[in-house]
């Protein structure tokens, strides 16, 4: 069955495993820019628990923004800061070292639309699990799905209304914090390596 999903920045562990659960895979690219959601951001487990990256973006004023035209306002070094926060996150844990030199580069870059700043990020973390996700982009905007064909997954891109939840693995800083669920797929990565893909099939969408 073909899998509709919203291209975002370092998927959720919820994306990622409905894409790898796919049988086909098509991006919305036509879509309006919404506030808040996973289109900019992505939410990692520091050592203070949840913790939100948020990619500045330039708004235009009093209209809709399709998300493919949006771009990114390079006046803040957001890229430094959310290198950090990883490094800061996730230095101890057990892979980090393993795929840094694969993900720093990005950070080292200046990107100025979002919509290809997501597409790299799906492609880096395509590397580092060796794998090959082969995807479409809408022309036009689907607003109808025919269930029978299409399983709409385009709202797991807001996170509130993105309500998976999945099996228990170790994290980092799990002992101050508990478990958190459903972070992005960065910290599944970090955490379990070379099994993040098997963890990734074997989780109910």
């Amino acid at each position: 069955m073909n899998t509709l999903l919203q291209p975002t920045y370092f998927p959720s562990i919820s994306h990622f495993a409905a894409m790898l659960q796919s049988e086909k895979i098509t991006f919305e690219v036509e879509d309006n820019f919404q506030k808040q959601t996973n289109r900019n951001r992505a939410y990692i487990y520091s050592p203070n628990g949840l913790q939100l990256l948020n990619i500045p973006i330039k708004h235009a004023k009093g209209a809709h923004q399709k998300t493919k035209d949006l771009q990114i306002d390079s006046d803040f070094d957001w890229q430094k800061q959310h290198y950090k926060s990883l490094e800061t996150a996730y230095r101890s844990s057990p892979f980090f070292e393993f795929f840094e030199d694969d993900i720093r580069p990005f950070f080292e870059k200046k990107h100025k639309f979002l919509l290809d700043l997501n597409f790299e990020t799906l492609d880096i973390v395509n590397k580092c699990l060796r794998i090959k996700l082969d995807y479409t982009n809408t022309t036009e905007y689907i607003q109808d799905i025919d269930a029978t064909l299409t399983s709409d997954f385009r709202y797991l891109v807001d996170g509130k209304k993105d309500t998976s939840s999945f099996e228990r693995y170790i994290q980092v800083f799990e002992d101050k914090h508990g478990f958190i669920n459903n972070l992005s797929v960065l910290d599944l990565l970090f955490n379990e390596g070379k099994f993040t893909v098997d963890y990734l099939k074997n989780q109910r969408i």
